[in-house]
């Protein structure tokens, strides 16, 4: 099963200061037909203007993963933890038992874009905790660089989550697989540029939602920034 998702049929919300792109229901867009696509319930592009941002809030059981596409993005949480990412970082947040933070755009001249992901752990009620680290470009370059997994392997961050996540970026030439083991999908989303997956052209903000499949397959790549998620069930 290959399942495309354009980027003009996302959820769209634009507050002035904040202009996001749901790919799953999220806030005031609901849509039955994207619930999420087994633990992964959020995607959100969220461009934020400069000197803005949110206010502290309140999340638990849930593993978010910031991923700054561009600007300075400022993160503070009742963990006592703080810090301002830019492009490469990956923030990993387990609300668990509960936890309050607030994101605010770092500059007070320029905008902030980052991708903002949710998924549903496997356990429940923990203690919350916190964890970033830096990804080159030249890591992601040509090859898939694992950003996320269950276990923190290969230098990635933790989830409490049987769920491994993946990023690269892919100039012409670049061709790439992820072989599919048995009860699980995929779900590959296009931050930039254009990619061929498993014989379906995506641009800029496309997805492919994959399943029964035992192999995901990238080439055609112009200038292409990808995420996949492994994903059980």
């Amino acid at each position: 099963m290959l399942q495309l998702r354009r980027s003009d049929e996302r959820g769209d919300a634009n507050h002035g200061w904040l202009h996001s792109k749901h790919s799953f229901s999220f806030g005031s867009y609901q849509d039955p037909r994207h619930t999420g696509f087994g633990p992964l319930l959020v995607i959100n592009e969220d461009r934020v203007a400069a000197g803005q941002g949110f206010g502290a809030h309140g999340h638990r059981d849930m593993e978010i993963i910031s991923y700054v596409l561009e600007g300075a993005l400022e993160h503070k949480d009742s963990l006592g933890t703080g810090s301002v990412l830019h492009y490469g970082d990956v923030q990993r947040m387990s609300a668990g038992s509960g936890v309050r933070h607030s994101e605010f755009n770092g500059s007070q001249a320029e905008p902030v874009h980052f991708l903002q992901i949710w998924l549903q752990p496997n356990v429940t009620n923990i203690q919350p905790s916190y964890e970033e680290k830096h990804f080159t470009a030249e890591s992601k370059t040509g090859k898939l660089k694992l950003l996320a997994s269950k276990d923190g392997r290969e230098g990635s961050v933790l989830v409490h989550q049987d769920a491994s996540l993946y990023a690269s970026i892919m100039n012409p030439g670049d061709s790439l697989e992820h072989a599919l083991d048995p009860g699980r999908t995929a779900y590959v989303h296009v931050i930039r540029g254009s990619v061929s997956v498993n014989g379906t052209a995506l641009s800029g903000g496309d997805a492919l939602k994959i399943a029964g499949e035992d192999r995901i397959s990238l080439a055609g790549a112009q200038a292409a920034e990808v995420l996949l998620f492994d994903l059980p069930y």
